[in-house]
């Protein structure tokens, strides 16, 4: 994995190489073994190597062998094997072992178009000397990121907003509709971000640049419109589990050691099962677990490990750890966010990245493309009442939701009724699904500034989302709806960016998923929910397809998903006082006044029940976790941006 940028300058001025090499130089951390430039006329690539297949052969920028195409290349072509060899049958010849020539070469054959033969996880830009055109392209389900801005006098982009602003024409703006979006639906909805001159291409699409302006399509998006029923659910088990193992298989073609993290729930579990069990590789696995018994895992973590026979170490964190990294934390994901979660697998990456490893497995995307998540359980069963809003028994099904938060089931009926407010008039909505939790979310809205509300009077990001919709969405069944919101916006907007990629890369750890195979993705799509959801038990398939595979204590465990310490990891309850000293810097009065996106006296309020450890509902948590992390994204990347680039530099 790497890191890329460039620039396409525009009234036929030449490429800046020297603001290419300041570009790449912010995202060294990406790609640390090696980094080039290129010039050629306008236009200037760039990259950051980490160097992972073909040590030495491959050396990027890269040029095709008759010199008209140029590359710059983030991510991993798993297929480059089968590709190379479907190429060569078409008379293609090879200088190097590298996924990178391959996907070079499948340019040259089929353009555009190549990114239909990929397995992988990519951002690359190739340049056509002849043409005179820049092409762009990201990923079916957005694991790498790219960005651009588009200037009086250039295109910029790169993998990371960093590389951006160095740029002398690209300026750092929060933009309050990102900002409103990521209050509402946990993340900004691309192609915008929370910069306002800062674009980002959405997954599954390509870009041309030229002379006449800039084009973008989609070249993938999710679809649920062809589900049917397999002939039986051992036959659906024995697929998924097929295209699993080769998915696995291919994620281990690297020149240097592949670990794995190993959570301790159903999905990491299975792929190191896959690993160790069906292909005979023997993972070093890694974890994380918590001081705070609440989130920790490490009983299912040691139960996994000791059963598939791994090397296995861990770490364990406290509050006082998460509050130290997490303004390196908002530093990579260059958004606020709502959680603290990203916070334990930045010190993980690190943990990793300090064992000699570059590559690791992981179970994400599972819970998307497989049915998981507590949300679709939520809307099952509210979708349930809401066709019989008089009924008695119903609504008792709500106490049967999120488990593992025992706060929420101590509360009355008549309180969850209220919260998850299951209507008629509401079935029809195509956010139906997430309607609670968007509601919860957005309820942080009320600490903005006046100012900042201003800037969004009549703006209505609901709007904005549905028109986004794809047009058979309306027909879709209502769980499949739920799984597209899910996997077009949350997956590639939090897990990946600010769980995945930001965190990971902050380290030079590379992430692969093999859930996200695209091959799983489209399998998973046609199957029935029923046999992803059988009547309220979550991933169904999955499970059953892992009988024998993993531990039964994995297997048969109920869902928690991956949650780390909020409130209590910035406030000692015990001291009143808060646990860094950034905390109390950034949230005077006087700095939020100054930074003008919050009301400062409402802040002051919710902030100082924290240090009494009286936050205790959900949504006080996440107002305190988006106002720290969006001040300290006002810190970093608007107010000390040079510093902070300096700063970087120096460590």
């Amino acid at each position: 994995m790497c890191g890329i940028a460039g620039e396409l300058r525009r009234h036929g001025n030449g490429a800046d190489e020297a603001v290419a090499r300041r570009m790449i130089r912010a995202v060294h951390h990406r790609g640390p073994d090696a980094s080039g430039v290129e010039v050629d006329g306008p236009v200037a690539l760039a990259h950051a190597r980490l160097s992972i297949i073909d040590l030495v052969g491959g050396v990027q920028p890269m040029a095709s062998e008759d010199g008209r195409y140029r590359i710059t290349f983030n991510g991993e072509i798993f297929n480059y094997v089968e590709l190379r060899e479907r190429l060569i049958a078409r008379g293609r010849r090879f200088r190097t072992d590298s996924d990178t020539e391959v996907l070079l070469v499948a340019y040259e054959e089929l353009g555009p178009d190549c990114v239909a033969e990929l397995n992988g996880q990519w951002a690359f830009a190739v340049w056509d000397t002849k043409a005179k055109s820049l092409f762009l392209s990201r990923d079916r389900l957005g694991v790498r990121p790219i960005y651009y801005a588009e200037t009086p006098s250039a295109f910029v982009f790169a993998s990371e907003v960093r590389a951006l602003l160095v740029h002398p024409d690209v300026g750092a703006e929060i933009d309050p509709r990102g900002i409103d979006q990521l209050l509402t639906i946990w993340a900004p909805i691309p192609p915008r971000t929370v910069f306002r001159d800062v674009r980002e291409l959405p997954p599954g699409s390509s870009m041309r640049v030229d002379d006449t302006g800039v084009r973008t399509w989609r070249h993938w998006q999710a679809d649920y419109s062809e589900v049917a029923m397999p002939a039986s659910v051992d036959a659906a088990a024995d697929d998924l589990l097929t295209l699993l193992t080769d998915a696995v298989r291919i994620r281990f073609r690297a020149d240097v050691p592949v670990g794995g993290y190993l959570s301790g729930g159903l999905d990491s579990t299975v792929v190191t099962a896959i690993a160790r069990k069906r292909l005979g590789v023997r993972l070093d696995t890694f974890s994380v677990g918590f001081e705070d018994g609440a989130f920790d895992e490490t009983q299912y973590q040691n139960a996994a490990a000791e059963a598939l026979g791994t090397h296995h170490a861990s770490m364990r964190i406290g509050h006082g750890d998460i509050a130290g990294v997490f303004p390196d934390v908002v530093w990579h994901a260059e958004r606020p966010m709502l959680r603290t979660a990203p916070a334990p697998l930045f010190l993980l990456s690190r943990f990793v990245h300090d064992s000699g490893y570059k590559v690791v497995l992981t179970g994400e995307g599972a819970d998307e493309m497989l049915g998981g998540y507590d949300i679709f359980k939520e809307a099952k069963v509210r979708r349930f009442w809401a066709q019989q809003p008089e009924s008695v028994l119903r609504p008792k099904l709500l106490q049967r939701l999120y488990p593992y938060m025992p706060d929420l089931q101590k509360q009355p009926a008549a309180y969850l009724q209220g919260f998850f407010n299951a209507r008629p008039e509401d079935l029809a909505s195509p956010f139906f699904s997430h309607q609670p939790r968007w509601g919860m979310t957005a309820r942080t809205k009320l600490f903005l500034s006046d100012a900042f509300k201003a800037e969004l009077a009549g703006y209505d990001v609901y709007a904005e989302l549905a028109e986004t919709l794809p047009p058979a969405f309306a027909s879709w069944d209502p769980f499949c709806q739920a799984q597209y919101l899910e996997t077009e916006h949350l997956l590639p907007g939090y897990i990946l960016a600010t769980q995945g990629d930001r965190m990971a890369m902050a380290h030079a750890v590379e992430g692969r998923f093999p859930f996200l195979d695209h091959r799983v993705v489209s399998f998973a799509a046609k199957l029935p929910p029923r046999l992803k959801m059988r009547v309220l038990n979550e991933k169904f398939l999955l499970k059953h397809a892992s009988a024998g595979l993993i531990p039964e204590v994995v297997r048969a465990r109920s869902k928690q998903p991956y949650r780390a310490p909020g409130t209590a990891s910035f406030y000692d309850a015990a001291t009143g006082k808060a646990r860094a000293d950034w905390v109390a810097a950034l949230t005077t009065p006087e700095r939020l006044s100054q930074d003008g996106v919050f009301n400062p006296g409402a802040v002051t309020r919710l902030l100082a029940k924290a240090a009494k450890g009286q936050v205790t509902g959900t949504r006080d948590d996440m107002a305190v976790v988006a106002v720290l992390s969006t001040q300290l994204l006002a810190d970093r990347f608007v107010n000390n941006f040079a510093g902070q680039m300096s700063h970087d530099r120096a460590a």
